[in-house]
């Protein structure tokens, strides 16, 4: 199961190590993609596979399918792994999540968060300060 939090950080040629507890649970090619609020997602065949078949369950005339397949679909890199599990971070990517030097990934789960640290201990601080609100909105659901 991807679950944890795992630090490394970003080489001078721009390459990234997936932490090995992550790579020991994907299977096939592997797909970095944009994801929201700034931090790029990390996915195996297979499970990039099953999303494609959730954002194809709607029709093109959705302006929101539209508009979510432009978002990630548009932003994915196949990233060829080398022996020690890394690969080169494009430059696109690198960007948008503004990762420079210190990473964070997140396993939860169905994916996997890459973050630039700095970016994902803010996300952390905010998400601390209202978990119990969004326990309660869960409630709700």
């Amino acid at each position: 199961m991807l679950i944890g939090e795992f630090e490394t950080k970003l080489t001078e040629k721009n390459r990234i190590a997936i932490p090995k507890k992550i790579r020991e649970e994907f299977e096939g090619k592997t797909i970095l993609s944009r994801g929201y609020e700034g931090c790029l997602i990390l996915l195996d065949e297979t499970r990039w596979d099953d999303l494609l078949k959730v954002m194809s369950k709607e029709p093109i005339l959705n302006l929101s399918v539209r508009d979510t397949k432009r978002f990630l679909l548009g932003g994915a890199f196949e990233v060829e792994l080398d022996k020690q599990g890394r690969f080169v971070l494009p430059n696109g990517l690198k960007e948008y999540s503004e990762i420079d030097t210190e990473i964070s990934f997140l396993g939860l789960g169905e994916w996997v968060e890459v973050w630039a640290k700095e970016r994902w201990l803010d996300k952390l601080e905010e998400l601390s300060k209202s978990a119990s609100d969004i326990a309660e909105k869960l409630l709700k659901l």
